[in-house]
């Protein structure tokens, strides 16, 4: 069950604000959060849980690659849902 599709976060790195795109979806009692951009995934009980989750994960993560930081857009990506037939 997919709950969200990409929504936007934002956090603050050293002053600057980097924007990702994140999925949330329901996998069980679990709610599993993916950033998009950096392969990053965390989990919680509850959408906002694994929204916090994926935020500090995604902080962790660009701590330890801080080169990654200068290919992050500062805005929003376009998204958009596709449908294909199978």
């Amino acid at each position: 069950m997919k709950l969200f599709d990409a929504p936007y976060f934002s956090d603050i790195l050293n002053g600057m604000s980097y924007k990702f795109t994140a999925s949330i979806n329901k996998e069980g009692k679990w709610f599993v959060a993916r950033a998009i951009e950096f392969g990053v995934v965390s989990q919680g009980r509850t959408i906002e849980e694994a929204r916090q989750n994926l935020k500090e994960a995604v902080e962790l993560y660009l701590a330890g690659e801080p080169r990654m930081k200068k290919l992050i857009s500062r805005e929003a990506p376009l998204v958009t849902t596709i449908e294909a037939k199978g």
